[in-house]
């Protein structure tokens, strides 16, 4: 669209690029026969695509899915109604459901229930001490995730998140308006291609701050090491740490912090 900007008391008229941003409901179909049900699960605000990847992610990073094939498909209700069948014999706690859309429309839950809430529902957790990281690796990992993010640089209005193995190789890189949109897109699309769980030998990075849900949603992936450019909240902190992951802050140029699980790092 077409903007003006002022700098210095001048005014220049240009064209800028917007990222776009729009509702997705996910809906979920569960049950066999006349007993099968709809239920809709969240309403996010995301930037459109890899919206499959997206449902599967966020379906599995919040418990209600343990695997993939827990899958049959999914298909559009509408352009922004995503509906994902599920097999016949996959169980849904449908409390549960309404529990979380509850949450998820309100403040949610904090302290102590959250973390064994969370801890109730995880179901892969890393190896004490394994995989050992040194610090050249992590310094690598912003400049390798800025590479790819094409929709920041014409935009700057998105985040990302990144999935790299252990050798430091970039597999998955996903953007969103939405910071937990971004890692669901990741996971989701690791689980579509049948990346194995957990994910024990990966480092999930991300472009802002580490919020307590997006240590959630690695720690329900198994993911040991977690690495943000921002701060982490001392709700992730206590995450991490019950999760025993290793949880990595400020990184940014040759420096970083190491909030949990220090003896990852080594070197």
């Amino acid at each position: 669209m077409r903007t003006q900007t002022y700098q210095d008391g001048l005014v220049d008229a240009r064209m800028d690029s917007l990222v776009a941003e729009e509702p997705l409901e996910i809906r979920l179909a569960f049950g066999s026969g006349q007993g099968r049900k709809r239920f809709s699960v969240a309403v996010t605000m995301r930037t459109p695509g890899d919206d499959e990847a997206l449902a599967l992610g966020f379906l599995f990073t919040e418990g209600i899915i343990g695997r993939a094939d827990a899958v049959i498909g999914t298909r559009w209700m509408d352009e922004n109604t995503l509906l994902v069948e599920l097999q016949p014999t996959v169980f849904v706690d449908e409390e549960r459901l309404v529990r979380h859309f509850f949450t998820s429309s309100s403040c949610g839950l904090c302290g102590k229930a959250t973390l064994d809430s969370v801890r109730t529902v995880a179901h892969y957790f890393p190896i004490s001490n394994k995989p050992v990281f040194k610090p050249d690796f992590l310094y690598a990992l912003p400049d390798k995730m800025r590479a790819v993010q094409e929709t920041f640089e014409s935009t700057g209005g998105l985040h990302a998140t990144a999935l790299f193995d252990v050798h430091g190789t970039l597999l998955y890189l996903k953007e969103d308006i939405g910071r937990h949109n971004a890692v669901d897109k990741v996971i989701g699309t690791a689980l579509q291609d049948g990346l194995g769980l957990p994910f024990k030998d990966h480092v999930l990075m991300v472009s802002g701050r580490a919020g307590f849900e997006l240590v959630q949603k690695a720690s329900m992936a198994g993911i040991p090491l977690m690495a943000a450019v921002g701060a982490p909240s001392a709700l992730a902190v206590d995450l991490a740490e019950a999760s025993d992951m290793t949880l990595v802050g400020f990184l940014r140029g040759r420096r970083f912090n190491v909030y949990t699980a220090m003896a990852r790092i080594k070197g």
